[in-house]
């Protein structure tokens, strides 16, 4: 009796909780504009350069004459693989965000254009994937890229991984412009999933092997309110590692369950394994879907998941997948540096996953990780200019040797498989979505950037102006601009880094953790800093004219390793505030690799406007290297590169 009485009182008190847990919700992308500095030189690049030459690359390689052939509204043959509509859609979601940056009807108008040729490409019953449409007649080859029936080859054949990218695009289309054309042709498909997958007989029971579906349907339901979308999302899940339940499927290239994170149900999962993006789309899922609904089984596991991930198996710029072999997970600390995997795409999935396990639990540390991914591991995925992109993103190079999908050492425009070109042009104009979120009546800051924001507190109408030329210093002033005096909480997030770590755990420490506390002042009178959890919190009646002045300090820090991580034994990196530098050949007389930095070394930052975009770059006080910016890297011709220095004794 005794133990149904606790039992009880745990599951009530547990339930209890999780009623009261304040829904964070972001501040929409329409509301937020950039205007002069970092982030606004980069989103103009996605609207001139990035998303249109993204688009230019899917017209030439027949991606988007797919649709057209598949519609019946051009002859030809299907051109490329089988997850090419994927990118597609991709470039398609990044150019509604940038008409939510800024309308732009000649693009508005190209992208309605684009729509026609999907809904025409579109099955009578809402199934959509052109390779199949287009050779549904033929047999032999198709059969092993596609499948020979219906989602007969999931783990291969990216049906759901590309309509999942369909419906990411279709709601973004649908906030950018009110249209519902993209939106009803992914609606269509949703309802035929609901049809076909599922526990009834007569249903299929599959697990999709490149996971995005699972995010695409939360979204989904969260825009229509229809639950089957969400139940859906829940289903797919919850079938992985159960075989006891479905037919077995044809390991793509004898990879293994765990590539596809098959390899038992997801609320025994510990560890981050297998193919990384697949796998953090998975993790993002779950993270997403906990924001909806709670469960213990799948909280319990996506924490463990993200501590391991976190604190072992994630390189310093924040990318993760160490092992070409697959595009995986490593084991615990195995972390190679010039043959390091990293994968642009990967470092896009971390950062969604990292934000949506913020909106799960409002704790600052995931923000934390998304951070450092998105100055470092992202970034360094795409050129400076915007239309040149790494696949891989190693830690060293030696300038000469092969890692980018085999395009050399240098930068591409394109890639066969070109998911991370279009992943880029998808999540790049997204970014200020990522700033502000409201929990309750209580308004959060989580990233900093030039911009100006209009949010909804307590009903009332709010300005919020940032002005600020972070990452390059840590000064920061914030304008509160309510149209009536107006009492709430704001919360600021001081990064780890200003605190003296470097991401959450051990896997990367500072050499020296003290940090100068963050100054602050309310309308020019010093105010103590009251930092709770990572965040500055202030809570007053706000009113028109009300300024925050905050700097945090960014003194030039050494970064060493856990011991546990072979290949950074002895050795030392050096960032400043949230950006990793490295040293580059053609910087330092074709010698990057030698260079060596002891203790007592110091650097010295300089900002250059005519170099590489703008950057500060970080000179040694004895005048033995200069470093530039990790993200910067590549883009003046294939050279020499590093992130780790020898320590000199």
């Amino acid at each position: 009796m005794t133990r149904f009485l606790l039992s009880f009182f745990l599951f009530f008190s547990c339930h209890f909780l999780f009623a009261q847990k304040t829904k964070i919700t972001p501040v929409p992308l329409k509301n937020v504009k950039t205007r002069q500095g970092f982030w606004h030189q980069r989103l103009e690049a996605a609207k001139n350069v990035t998303v249109p030459h993204v688009l230019e690359e899917c017209e030439k390689s027949g991606r988007i004459d797919n649709f057209a052939v598949a519609g019946g509204l051009k002859k030809g043959k299907f051109e490329g693989t089988r997850f090419n509509d994927s990118d597609v859609f991709k470039v398609v979601e990044g150019a509604a965000y940038v008409l939510q940056n800024q309308y732009d009807a000649k693009l508005d108008h190209y992208l309605d254009s684009l729509i026609m040729l999907f809904a025409a490409a579109q099955e009578p019953d809402g199934y959509l994937y052109t390779i199949r449409t287009i050779n549904k007649d033929t047999t032999g080859s198709y059969d092993w890229i596609a499948g020979p029936y219906r989602y007969g080859f999931e783990n291969g054949s990216h049906e759901l991984y590309n309509v999942g990218h369909l419906y990411e695009a279709a709601i973004a289309h649908y906030e950018a412009t009110g249209k519902k054309s993209l939106l009803n042709v992914a609606i269509k498909n949703a309802d035929h999933l609901v049809k076909t997958f599922g526990p009834n007989p007569g249903q299929l029971i599959v697990v999709p092997g490149h996971e995005e579906i699972e995010i695409a349907l939360i979204r989904l339901y969260r825009t229509t309110g229809k639950k089957e979308y969400l139940d859906l999302s829940r289903f797919f899940i919850d079938m992985r590692g159960r075989s006891d339940k479905r037919a077995l499927y044809l390991d793509e290239h004898k990879l293994g369950p765990a590539y596809f994170q098959d390899q038992v149900p997801f609320v025994r999962q510990k560890e981050a394994e297998g193919h990384a993006v697949r796998a953090q789309y998975l993790y993002t899922a779950v993270a997403d879907f906990l924001t909806v609904q709670e469960d213990a089984g799948y909280s319990n596991a996506v924490h463990a998941i993200w501590k391991d991930a976190t604190e072992k198996k994630q390189y310093l710029t924040g990318g993760v997948g160490a092992r070409e072999d697959g595009e995986a997970f490593d084991k615990a600390y195995v972390l190679p540096n010039d043959n390091a995997y990293a994968e642009t795409c990967a470092a896009v999935a971390n950062m969604l996953w990292n934000h949506k396990m913020y909106l799960y639990t409002g704790e600052s540390r995931y923000m934390d990780v998304f951070e450092r991914v998105l100055y470092n591991g992202f970034l360094g995925g795409m050129s400076v200019k915007g239309d040149k992109f790494f696949y891989v993103n190693p830690m060293a190079s030696n300038g000469v040797n092969d890692f980018n999908r085999g395009t050399g050492a240098e930068r591409q425009l394109w890639f066969g498989t070109a998911c991370c070109p279009t992943n880029v042009s998808r999540f790049l104009p997204s970014m200020p979505a990522y700033i502000y979120a409201l929990r309750g009546d209580e308004l959060v800051i989580n990233l900093f950037a030039d911009n100006e924001a209009n949010v909804s507190v307590k009903n009332e109408k709010v300005k919020i102006v940032q002005q600020t030329s972070y990452p390059w210093d840590g000064n920061i002033k914030i304008s509160i601009e309510p149209e009536k005096p107006l009492a709430f909480p704001l919360s600021v997030r001081i990064p780890g880094w200003a605190n003296g770590q470097a991401i959450p755990g051990d896997l990367y420490t500072y050499t020296e953790k003290a940090s100068k506390p963050v100054t602050l002042t309310i309308n020019g009178k010093k105010t103590p800093a009251t930092i709770e959890n990572g965040y500055l919190k202030i809570s007053r009646t706000w009113k028109k004219g009300d300024v925050i002045e905050m700097t945090l300090d960014m003194p030039v820090r050494k970064v060493i390793s856990d011991q546990n991580i072979r290949s950074n034994k002895g050795k030392v990196a050096i960032e400043r505030g949230p950006v990793l530098y490295c040293a580059e050949g053609r910087d330092n007389n074709g010698k990057a690799a030698a260079i060596q930095v002891s203790a007592s070394d110091t650097f010295v930052p300089q900002f250059q406007k005519d170099l590489l975009g703008g950057i500060n770059v970080l000179k040694s006080a004895s005048g033995n290297a200069m470093l530039v910016p990790y993200y910067a890297w590549g883009n003046r011709g294939a050279n020499e590169m590093t992130i780790w220095f020898d320590q000199k004794k």
